[in-house]
Order: C-alpha cells, then structure tokens, then sequence
C-alpha cells in the first residue's frame, strides 16, 4: 500500500513540475524585448492622444461635407390627410359648409441660394483648410511622442547600464570583503578595516536596490507612452550602443532652423491657422453683400366634397375621384428672392472687427512659434557642444580615477593604506563611471534632437 502511495505521489509531483514548466515557458514566451523602432512605431499606432486626434481629423472632414452640402439645392416633401367636422372652409371653393370633409394635400419644394456674399464658398475653402491643419496637428503631435519615447528608451538604457555597473561593483567589492575577512581573521589587518569594506558593500547594495527601481520605473514610463500595461512582461532589447557618429553639427543652427521652416507640422500648422483666420475674415465680409434665393413649389391637393363643371354636360357639375383631383388641382410656384443687409445693430461689423484681430493673432502666433523653434534648435545645438565635452571630461575622469583606485589598490594591499581611503578611492570610481553614462546617454538623445529637427529618422543604429 505505501508503495502505491509512493507512486502515487511520485505521479503528482511529475504532474505538478510539467504544469509549472508549461506556465513558466508561457510566461517566458510572453515576454517581449523591445526595438526602438519597434517601441515608436507602436507608440505611433496605438497612443490614446493620437487616436483622439484621428477622431478629430474625422470631424474635420464630416465638417468639409458640411460646408460642401450648403451649396446644393435643399428639397422637401410634406403631405397630410385630415378630416373635418361641423363648420369648415371647403379648400377647393373656399366656401363655408358644415358637412363632414376628407382633405389631403401634398406639397414638394425646392431652395437654393444662388448667391450670399460668396459665404458658402469661402466655408468650403475653410473646411478644406481645417481639415488639412488637423492633419498637421496630427503629424505635430507624432513627432513629440516620438521623441518622448526615444528619451524615455533611452533612460531605460542608462539605467539598465548604470545597474550593470552597480553589480559588477558589487562583485569586486564581494572580493575584497572577503578578502579582507582571512586578513583580519588572520591578524594582518585591524577589524575596522572590515567594518569599511562591509559599509562600502552595503552602499553598493543600496545602489543596486535603487538601480534596479530606476530601471522598473523607466520601463513603466516608456510602457505607458506605448499604452501597455502588462509592465512585468515588458522590456527593452538588451543592447549597449555608443555614440553614434554623426555630422549634424557639419550645418550650422541657421541652416538647421531654415530646413526645419519648410517641413516642420508645428509651424505648418501655425500657417494653416493664419490661413484659417484669413478665411474667416472673408466669411465675416460676406455678411455685407446681398443673398439671392430661389425657389421651386409642386402642390396638389383633395377633398371629399370638390364639385367641378362637368365639361361634358355643361352647366352640370360633378365630384372627381381622388387620383382626378390630384391631377387637376395641382399646381407650381416658383420664384427668387433677394435679401439686402441695411442694419442690423453693428453685428457684421463687429464679427468683421473679430475676425481682423483673430489673424492678427494667428499671424503673431506664427511668429511665435518661429522663435520658440529656433529656440529650441538652438539650445539643442549647444546641448550637444556641451555635452559631447562633458562625455569626454568624464571619460578622462573615469580614467584617472581607475589608474588612482588601482594605485591604491597597491597600497592598501601592503598596508599602506587604510580601508577609509580605499573605500573612498573606490567610491570615487563609482560616481565617475555614473557620470559616464549619464553623460553619454544625454549626449546621445542630444544629437537623435538635432537630427530630429533636420528632418533625419530616430534610429540609434
């Protein structure tokens, strides 16, 4: 019997470990490394903010077939069936009677204004504008989250590479704790110089706890500019890139700014807006002129009690049927309209007064936008001058800091050096190596910002 149960058992657990195999492998086939490209692409497809944005530009363009069904005739048809009771006006004599009438009448028009001052036009020509400006703020908007998840993959990295660094630390530090213990243990070394090493080691634990929630929160940041939310299974392609080599600073900031005038969507769509308020001046302008209209109405009707003269037998009269009547009582009108605008207490002219202040606005707006993008280039410019020297200052930092950490190394090997000092020099290494890739990291996103605004791709190969 126990060993029944034993099988038993054995079976269960097999059981269990396949189970946890097969969900540990789905887990793992779940997880996802992520591309750059990869990261902006989806970000561009399924980013809440755009797709509002596309819903809008839909708008726009519904707008457009607004504007365009103004200029076409409006037809209508009405008819109705009723009956009366007690003292009425018969409808085909006019004469009063007080007898029971059954009446119907159907009656089809037609509207179209021929002219009002070139309004409907001009609101055609609007929606079109309209339509093409939100096509701008789109693309505007593309290229602002483009650039915020090219940051935020980016500080993914330096984060990723700055824990690195903390464990590789970690590791040497682990090597000389122990190290240290055989020397104390062995009376080389006092116990206060393992009591350092142990406070360097803790520090180092420190920071990779910090590092390892810079990373998770970076990844956070960056999967939330691409809306997912399964944040455990979400990651960057584990990749080290360097600074890329790059000739954007071969043009000058003057040049760079010329270029980004003709295909930037910020500052055509702060043109499409001057546009549009020069549209809605003209529309405004209209009001001044006349509106022509004409007109088009088929009517016909019947009633119970319609007699006619009975052109067959002259002075007789008789009650046609109801398809007859329609026929022979039908009738059309049709005629034109003219409306002259002569006062109507200063609204035309202050809507006029708007919309001449709107493009004023519009226009300084444009220019606006024009400095603060030549702001931006600019400052970009000198991010990367800047930059590119901070990198190489802390390249050399970190180089004379190595050559100091193994000299001292030497001497505190030899006694020659207390655990303080060397636990100094070593952390001193630390902070020149964090400031490395802190450098190179903005450096890079410096120059992706200045290619950016000549029109280059974001790529890091």
């Amino acid at each position: 019997m126990n060993t029944i149960n034993s099988i038993r058992t054995s079976r269960a657990l097999k059981l269990l470990l396949l189970l946890f195999a097969f969900s540990a492998g789905a887990l793992q086939a779940q997880k996802r490394e992520w591309t750059l490209e990869e990261c902006v692409t989806y970000a561009v497809e399924n980013n809440l903010d755009i797709q509002q944005f596309q819903l809008a530009l839909e708008r726009t363009l519904i707008e457009k077939s607004d504007a365009l069904g103004d200029m076409l005739p409006g037809l209508s048809a009405q008819t109705q069936v009723g009956r009366n009771v007690g003292f009425t006006i018969e409808p085909s004599t006019n004469a009063p009677t007080t007898e029971g009438i059954t009446t119907a009448s159907a009656n089809l028009t037609a509207s179209m204004t021929l002219f009002d001052g070139l309004r409907n036009i001009n609101r055609v020509q609007r929606a079109k504008m309209n339509a093409l400006a939100s096509q701008y703020q789109l693309q505007d908007l593309v290229d602002d989250i483009r650039l915020n998840v090219a940051n935020a993959y980016l500080d993914v990295l330096s984060n990723k590479e700055s824990l690195k660094t903390f464990r590789a630390q970690y590791a040497v530090t682990e090597q000389d704790l122990n190290r240290t213990r055989e020397q104390v243990e062995a009376g080389v070394l006092p116990r206060g110089d393992l009591l350092e090493v142990q406070a360097t080691a803790a520090t180092q634990e420190q920071q990779i706890i910090n590092g390892e929630n810079d990373v998770l929160f970076s990844r956070i940041v960056l999967a939330q500019l691409l809306q997912i939310t399964d944040y455990e299974n979400f990651d960057i392609a584990d990749q080290e890139f360097e600074v890329p080599p790059s000739d954007i600073l071969d043009n000058s900031p003057k040049v760079i700014f010329d270029k980004a005038l003709t295909f930037r969507n910020d500052i055509a769509f702060s043109r499409s807006n001057v546009e549009l308020a020069e549209q809605d001046l003209k529309i405004a302008k209209g009001a001044y002129l006349p509106t022509l209209s004409g007109f088009f109405n088929y009517n016909t009707r019947y009633s119970s009690n319609t007699t006619l003269p009975d052109p067959a037998n002259p002075g007789s009269f008789y009650s046609p049927a109801f398809v007859d009547q329609l026929w022979i009582l039908d009738g059309i009108s049709y005629g034109a309209r003219l409306d002259i605008p002569i006062f109507n207490g200063f609204n035309t002219r202050n809507n006029v007064q708007r919309a001449k202040i709107d493009v004023m606005r519009a226009e300084l707006q444009l220019e606006q936008d024009k400095l603060a993008l030549e702001t931006d280039i600019n400052r970009a410019y000198l991010d990367i001058q800047n930059f590119a020297k901070s990198y190489e200052a802390a390249q050399r930092t970190l180089e004379a800091r190595e050559l100091a950490l193994e000299y001292a190394k030497e001497r505190y090997e030899v006694g020659l050096m207390n655990a303080f000092d060397f636990g100094q020099a070593q952390s001193r290494v630390d902070n020149a190596r964090a400031d490395v890739i802190r450098t190179k990291y903005n450096y890079i996103f410096r120059i992706k910002v200045l290619e950016f605004y000549f029109g280059l791709p974001i790529a890091l190969n």
